[in-house]
């Protein structure tokens, strides 16, 4: 149980500093550990929180709390707005376009029947907290994605549903609660009906103009650029407030909507604003989840007894596959992806926060068991993300929906020095995508068997085309050092630093044309230029692989090798690490050893 002295004892300064701390750190080590990291900030919330008795949100921040989350979830949901790309949708646009028209009311019905049947709960309660199940938590989804390298199509359904769906589902809620207290106060029908339109037509109207009015002055450059994110962000919150001041939880529509239409207005400061916002998200989810769970005391979890369990399973077996597979029906996706989408509901933060606000405000007006919405909510997120954070991975390899079981290298500039690499990687059995824009450059790659993408890969069609979610390691090997230190600084955020590679600059070493760290990416082992690897590669060098073992081990293979250039190695893991100029290959036994050979060297 909570210890009154610690709480009461802690400010809210130490208690941010805590969440913060907290939240990055269980991601942090959900990274290097490869668990899911929202299963390890909801145990850190639950042990911080009624375990340990340290955090109590609602002491340390008190009125606080609840405008904070809300404010978090606006911003997490706008941010998510800016990722629905329309051209993203493609292929997926009427699976989508099921999941939200039919797949939104069914998941309703279905959700308030559970709660009913299995749960236990009033007709009331169950109709207001169905609603809100509509939600699947892009908070949660997003970061599932990430880990399980899903192919395009279903993280397509899966992301999109997701951020659509919240805003209806708080909405769908609204207008539950809205009839509920319209029968309990015999207030007028078409009244609450008016004040549902006129709160969804603002939010609507308001959402359009925020996202018009910022592409317009962005695009005008009537706000200089030092000051985009912080007008982005007060404009954010004034519209989310301005809406919600009208009809509560509309905010979220009309943040949604502002994303949305800046997402699609093609802003040349686009993706400045985009990777802000997103790491900005990484730690509002963060703090969101250790808040949420360490205010879940242990008073409120005693409410539940076995008919929770009932609850869950119903949801997850039923109530959410149910729906689905209807809404899809001739929606011309296959049965595996179809079936995929409708194993995977995992809830997050817009839930518990709209569950414990409708709630509370049902018990107000008289509805009693509406106090077991909050714990309801808690369980069932803990038991989705929990589930789906260990289990999507699997499921999605079972179907064959993984973009690669192995990630894959992309090698961008088409010569004999990239289908020689491809050709020595793909014997180890990695995926390997050669691109160019000169479709000539690519006739050896070809010619050798290797996929090929003809194009610009830093253009709208390479990633609107190209499964990007299946390459871990990018290397920049055109003749042109400009372009592949363009291509290795655009690429970078998404890839990670550690894992962009570029071929050595042929005027790196001269003051005048020395570029800053900030640029580029990491020099590749040998230390060579692109002329350096032409003309290598016209001499008869090529890459080979060799396998290290107890007896033969690397010493040996460099005293048989001498001239042998070690460039990469295949741990026993299967973990492929790519060496800068300064590193060694650690070379165990089990080891792979991707080198460049001399002709005749063996």
């Amino acid at each position: 149980m909570a210890d009154p002295v610690q709480v009461v004892g802690m400010d809210p300064m130490m208690g941010f500093a805590l969440v913060g701390a907290l939240g990055v750190g269980s991601q942090w080590l959900a990274w290097r550990l490869k668990l899911p990291g929202i299963v390890l900030m909801l145990a850190a919330g639950l042990l911080v929180g009624p375990v340990l008795g340290v955090l109590n949100p609602q002491e340390v921040f008190g009125d606080l709390l609840s405008p904070m989350v809300s404010v978090a979830v606006a911003i997490i949901l706008f941010e998510g707005g800016l990722t629905l790309n329309f051209h993203s949708l493609s292929e997926a646009a009427k699976g989508v376009r099921r999941l939200v028209v039919l797949g939104a009311p069914l998941g309703w019905l279905a959700s308030t029947l559970a709660l009913h049947f299995a749960a236990g709960l009033s007709w009331e309660s169950s109709a207001v907290f169905g609603g809100i199940m509509i939600v699947t938590g892009p908070t949660v989804i997003a970061p599932l994605l990430r880990s399980a390298r899903l192919q395009r199509r279903p993280a397509a359904l899966l992301q999109w549903e997701a951020i659509v769906n919240d805003p209806i589902g708080a909405l769908a809620a609204v207008l539950a609660f809205e009839l509920v207290v319209v029968f309990a106060d015999a207030h007028s029908i078409g009244a609450a009906a008016l004040h549902m339109a006129i709160g969804i037509g603002v939010a609507t109207v308001l959402g359009l103009f925020a996202g018009w009015a910022i592409a317009q002055s962005f695009r005008r450059a009537l706000v200089p650029e030092y000051m985009k994110v912080p007008v982005l962000f007060a404009t954010v919150l004034a519209v989310f407030a301005a809406s919600d001041s009208v009809l509560h939880e509309s905010g979220l529509l009309a943040v949604t909507l502002m994303g949305l239409w800046i997402a699609n207005a093609n802003l040349p400061s686009f993706v400045e604003l985009y990777r802000f916002k997103e790491h900005a998200t990484v730690l509002l989810v963060s703090g969101v989840f250790i808040l949420l769970s360490a205010n879940m005391g242990f008073d409120t979890l005693a409410l539940l007894d076995w008919r929770a369990g009932l609850f869950v399973l119903s949801v997850i077996l039923i109530a959410r596959p149910l729906p689905v597979l209807l809404a899809t029906i001739g929606s011309g996706l296959p049965m595996r992806e179809r079936l995929f989408v409708a194993l995977t509901g995992p809830r997050g933060v817009v839930l518990v926060a709209v569950a414990g606000l409708f709630g509370a405000r049902l018990v107000e007006t008289g509805i009693e068991d509406a106090a077991l919405i909050a714990p309801l909510a808690f369980v069932l997120v803990l038991s989705t993300v929990v589930l789906h954070g260990f289990t999507l991975g699997p499921i999605a390899r079972l179907f064959g929906l993984k973009a690669a079981d192995t990630p894959g290298v992309l090698i961008v500039g088409g010569s004999r020095f990239a289908a020689s690499l491809a050709q020595a990687l793909m014997k180890c059995d990695i995926p390997v995508l050669v691109t160019d824009p000169n479709h000539t450059n690519l006739r050896v790659a070809r010619d050798a068997g290797v996929q090929v993408f003809f194009g610009d890969i830093l253009s709208e069609s390479a990633e609107h085309q190209l499964d990007l979610v299946a390459f871990q390691t990018v290397i920049a090997a055109t003749d042109n050092d400009a372009y592949n230190t363009l291509v290795a600084t655009d690429l970078a955020p998404e890839f990670g630093r550690a894992h962009v590679f570029q071929l050595k600059r042929a005027k790196e070493y001269s003051a005048r044309h020395a570029l800053p760290a900030t640029l580029g990416g990491i020099p590749l082992a040998l230390d060579q230029t692109h002329r350096d690897w032409r003309s290598a590669m016209l001499d008869g060098y090529a890459f080979r692989v060799t396998g290290v073992t107890e007896e033969f081990t690397f010493q040996h293979w460099m005293d048989t090798h001498p001239d042998a250039q070690p460039l990469a190695e295949l741990l026993p893991n299967g973990t492929l690490v790519f060496l800068s100029a300064q590193e060694r290959p650690k070379a165990e036994p089990g080891a792979q050893i991707i080198s460049f050979h001399p002709p005749k060297s063996d």
